[in-house]
């Protein structure tokens, strides 16, 4: 590795630490590809990444959790930690991907993330990936089965980001160019800056489990 690398690795690592606590957004659909969308057989598309301003709107993975608001064109806003204080609701993740737990729509009530059928004790359920697909059912006692997965005949999904070391490599390589194309260049302004780094910082240290690989 070139010294100028190894310089501006090291940089990475030491502004890795500072940005810990850096609050971001939504970390749906990073290739910007539609893959925000579950379907309900009932209530239609569910966007995982709407398109709002506000910090709490869209869905953010961590490895713990899910949070913020997700939209439903058919029932509205759904609430996927609708109290924090209580451990029976709000979408809980065990660090592998396996979701459970409750969210809540104010003109459905509650959608299960990890429903048991036929008194089995595992269900349908939601899961991420190690590629940070979603897939599995999710189910809402007046409203149905909700699908976070399918390839055909018309194909969505729903992704979360993941990064790796290679993407810490990557960041140093390309510190301080500029120009369109470029892989390090997170936040999209054509620069590679410490806007780069804040977010990388957010998704190396919460959205991204260990064993994860990159998407």
């Amino acid at each position: 590795m070139r010294y100028r690398q190894v310089i501006y690795t090291i940089g990475v690592i030491a502004i890795l630490a500072i940005c810990a606590k850096v609050p971001l957004g939504e970390n749906i659909d990073p290739d910007n590809d539609g893959s925000q969308y579950a379907w309900g057989e009932n209530v239609g598309w569910i966007n995982f990444e709407p398109d709002l301003s506000e910090s709490s709107v869209g869905a953010t993975v961590s490895c713990e959790k899910l949070t913020g608001f997700i939209w439903a064109e058919n029932i509205g806003w759904i609430n996927l930690d609708p109290d924090d204080s209580d451990p029976e609701t709000g979408i809980k993740n065990d660090d592998t991907g396996t979701l459970s737990g409750f969210a809540w729509c104010e003109n459905v009530g509650w959608i299960n993330f990890n429903p048991k059928v036929g008194g089995e004790a595992t269900g349908c359920g939601v899961t991420i990936d190690n590629k940070g697909n979603f897939d599995g059912w999710a189910w809402g006692e007046n409203i149905g089965w909700i699908h976070f997965r399918s390839a055909g005949p018309v194909a969505y999904k729903v992704k979360a980001c993941k990064v790796n070391f290679e993407d810490l490599v990557r960041l140093a390589d390309q510190w301080l160019e500029s120009g369109t194309g470029l892989d390090a260049d997170l936040s999209g302004d054509n620069e590679v800056d410490f806007a780069d780094y804040s977010r990388f910082a957010g998704l190396w240290l919460d959205y991204c489990p260990d064993e994860w690989r990159l998407k």
